[in-house]
């Protein structure tokens, strides 16, 4: 195990959360490929994302859903710990307009387990606080429930 400096550990978290609001696809997937191993796998939910494609939809996915539209933005807590190869920090969904600008919508504790070169070989999700219980979807009609998924955000954010 190689050791992990502070300075490393900085990078990979601010890398880690620039790459949720990536708007660029080619952009969005070469910064896949640079944070996690070519096998690494995110554990959310009892879902998994494994390898480069997987992960690289997985972060597609949950940017066009909560990024893209400008509803949210993705933040951190920054307060990161550290010990040996794990990285745990709390990632966030913060309402990005609105009369809650800048407030907390869900968070979730990350554990990143790191190669010798640095890289996600193990990543892991676990929902601190889950988005509150809406009516709709933000981008579908009020009383459209013909998804489940529609009515839990967080659900669709955390793979299930």
């Amino acid at each position: 195990m190689a050791q992990i400096t502070s300075t490393d550990v900085d990078q990979v978290v601010q890398r880690y959360i620039a790459v949720w609001s990536e708007p660029d696809v080619a952009a969005r997937e070469r910064a896949v490929a640079e944070l996690w191993a070519p096998d690494g796998i995110e554990f959310v939910e009892g879902t998994q994302f494994r390898g480069h494609a997987g992960l690289a939809d997985r972060v597609t996915q949950a940017y066009g859903l909560f990024v893209a539209f400008g509803e949210y933005h993705v933040t951190d807590d920054s307060h990161v710990t550290v010990h040996d190869d794990v990285v745990m920090f709390t990632i966030q969904l913060t309402h990005a307009k609105g009369p809650q600008v800048d407030e907390v919508a869900w968070a979730a504790r990350v554990f990143l387990v790191l190669d010798d070169d640095g890289r996600i070989v193990q990543d892991y999700h676990l929902t601190v606080q889950p988005f509150p219980p809406v009516e709709h979807h933000p981008r579908t009609a009020p009383g459209d429930r013909t998804r489940k998924d529609r009515r839990r955000p967080s659900r669709v954010w955390l793979g299930c």
